[in-house]
């Protein structure tokens, strides 16, 4: 069965780095071993002046997606979409939809040329479908009376997207179908939601193609994470104040403390110093994630700031990094940078990891962090205006102050310490809030939840913040890969009985 190759999406590697050949190895099974501080090479000065490209860090995985048309054999006759419904018309405009989408989100889209139109073109599609395993199947329904074979697809097993477009469906059909593991049904006429679809399956294949950098404690080892297969490196904490003590003050250091100090709206604590200091910790970050060939990182920073081991804590570099789809997670917290991936993979947007603090008499969420990306409406859309500031516990480095947009729909989402089950809420932002007079951490706003009577009961710590109502995409993710999805409570939990 031939199919249409619409777009590729190759590695962006050029040759053979020791990293492609590690991560390579790992997906054949090889070993690779782990270095010791003993063993550590730090770059040499040379190394350091050759500045890192970011943004390659982030995983560009080949994702494969097969469309097929299934409908009866045209021209109809009663019964929807109806005799007067333009079958090939409608077919090559939605491909086009199709097409686009692909091209847009960068993955390669395989449509089949011939639609199903019967049982032996339906059964071969099956078999040869199980034998591909491509990353996911979209389907184009072009008759109300094709249920019955949309649904003997799913015995393929391979996420199905399933495109119903108004007048192909009813609700009594697809009751339990579109309920099910592994499905995204998608009934509208509205094909600006197909670009959102596509992400899910590459997210999750750039879930799976990811290894997490923890830096903490005096341990070395590698382990998986379950459902998506990530990858996770535990490190010596050690190893990041090295790398920091090696860096030196090179012209990229100094180019990023320009840049972040031309960029402010103002600077409030930070001296020039600090910012210098707050660049070279971005440029260590960098060079230890290539070294231990990771794609994420998340530090024990408040120990290092604890124990005054760095003049400055990542803060500052932290930010970059999420602006540049490149996660970077704050109290070596797996769970929390996890979630942070997750809204720069499917969203292609930063998310903001929070401490949550109940405002009883506005009845109201305050999340703060001194870690928070600026780009966020988009890693391609502009900076929203920030304010450079101390690191708010230890009054030290630079941390940033971002103005998050009053009347902001924002999602809340935070694994809840497993890949198998998510936290998903919604609200409005309402007001940023300044340190002092108020205390915590310098990105400070307040949200006005959705569906949730009161603010003390919303649940999790750590949870990402980011923009847009995506409640509906992220359980549409969710559903797609076998993820639980739980709310906090609509109503207030009850008081608890009085002790005795």
């Amino acid at each position: 069965m031939e199919s249409k190759h619409v777009h590729s999406s190759n590695c962006s590697c050029c040759g053979i780095s020791r990293r492609c050949f590690l991560a390579s190895s790992a997906v054949a099974g090889l070993t690779v071993p782990l270095l010791t501080m003993a063993q550590m090479e730090f770059p040499t000065e040379s190394e350091f002046n050759q500045p890192i490209n970011l943004g390659d860090f982030r995983p560009k995985p080949a994702v494969r997606i097969v469309c097929a048309v299934v409908r009866e054999k045209p021209p109809y006759w009663l019964s929807w979409p109806g005799s007067s419904y333009d079958v090939e018309g409608h077919r090559k405009e939605y491909e086009q939809a199709f097409v686009n989408a692909a091209n847009k989100v960068g993955v390669q889209l395989d449509i089949l040329p011939n639609p199903i139109e019967d049982d032996a073109a339906l059964d071969k599609f099956i078999q040869q479908m199980t034998a591909e395993k491509p990353d996911a199947l979209l389907i184009h329904v072009q008759r109300r009376k094709v249920w019955k074979k949309v649904e003997k697809i799913r015995s393929t097993k391979i996420p199905m997207i399933v495109w119903s477009p108004v007048g192909t469906v009813f609700t009594t059909q697809v009751y339990d179908f579109a309920r099910r593991e592994g499905v995204c049904l998608l009934s509208t006429l509205d094909t600006g939601c197909l670009e959102q679809a596509l992400r899910m399956v590459r997210a999750k294949k750039q879930l799976e193609s990811s290894r997490i950098l923890v830096v903490h404690g005096e341990e070395r080892k590698d382990e998986v994470l379950e459902r998506f297969g990530t990858k996770v490196r535990h490190v010596p904490r050690e190893m990041m104040e090295k790398m920091f003590e090696h860096t030196p003050v090179t012209d990229e250091v100094k180019a990023v403390a320009h840049d972040m100090k031309k960029r402010a709206k103002k600077v409030v604590e930070p001296t020039d110093e600090d910012l210098i200091n707050a660049a070279r910790s971005y440029v260590a970050a960098k060079h230890l994630l290539r070294m231990e060939e990771a794609n994420a990182i998340t530090t024990d920073c408040l120990g290092m700031v604890t124990m005054k081991k760095v003049p400055t804590p990542p803060c500052m570099g932290a930010c970059i990094f999420q602006d540049e789809g490149v996660t970077y997670g704050c109290e070596a917290d797996i769970f929390g940078a996890y979630s942070l991936m997750l809204s720069s993979y499917l969203f292609d947007k930063p998310g903001f990891m929070n401490d949550p603090v109940p405002e009883t008499v506005k009845n109201e969420l305050i999340t703060a962090h001194c870690v928070c990306g600026t780009k966020l409406n988009g890693f391609d859309k502009d900076s929203e205006p920030f304010i450079l500031r101390s690191h708010s516990e230890s009054d030290i480095g630079v941390s940033l102050q971002v103005l998050w947009k009053v009347g902001q729909p924002v999602t809340l989402v935070r694994f809840n310490n497993s890949p198998n089950e998510l936290i998903l809420d919604n609200g409005t932002v309402t007001e940023n809030i300044n340190t002092p007079p108020a205390g915590g951490c310098r990105t400070n706003f307040s949200i006005k939840m959705d569906n949730i009577e009161e603010a003390k009961d919303v649940l999790g710590f750590h949870q990402v913040v980011f923009y847009g109502n995506h409640r509906r995409d992220v359980k549409n993710f969710c559903q797609l890969y076998g993820v639980k999805v739980i709310h906090s409570p609509a109503q207030a939990n009850p008081m608890l009985p009085m002790e005795a």
